[in-house]
């Protein structure tokens, strides 16, 4: 297996793991302490992070060469994007939704370098 797959395989296996596990605490843990805004916050952080978990899942699976920078991103934009959600729900640090959008930023840009990387056939 090359480098780049095990590095997809591995970052989506331990953001799904971790994204099932805060998606669990939010859903049990935080229900009685967070307000609806908050919840829901942290609602979308682990949306997000499932999603990608999946996504470089798949990345890994199909074993394409070059998308270590793809991993990378969506690993990078997973973190900034949903840890800024996860933080900003629980200490209530609104100013922290500044930092978001450079999570979504890197998750377009690592799935758009994963489109250009495509093999041509």
């Amino acid at each position: 297996m090359i480098a780049e797959a095990r590095l997809a395989l591995l970052l989506g296996a331990l953001l799904a793991a971790s994204g099932v596990a805060l998606g669990a605490f939010g859903a049990h843990g935080l229900k009685a302490v967070l307000d609806a805004e908050r919840l829901g916050w942290w609602h979308t952080a682990v949306q997000y992070q499932l999603w990608h978990a999946i996504g470089l899942v798949a990345i890994g699976a199909a074993a394409l060469p070059g998308t270590r920078g793809v991993a990378i991103l969506l690993g990078l934009g997973v973190l900034l994007f949903s840890g800024s959600l996860y933080v900003m729900a629980l200490a209530n640090m609104r100013w922290l939704g500044m930092v978001t959008p450079l999570g979504g930023v890197a998750m377009i840009a690592g799935w758009l370098l994963l489109a250009w990387r495509v093999p041509k056939g």
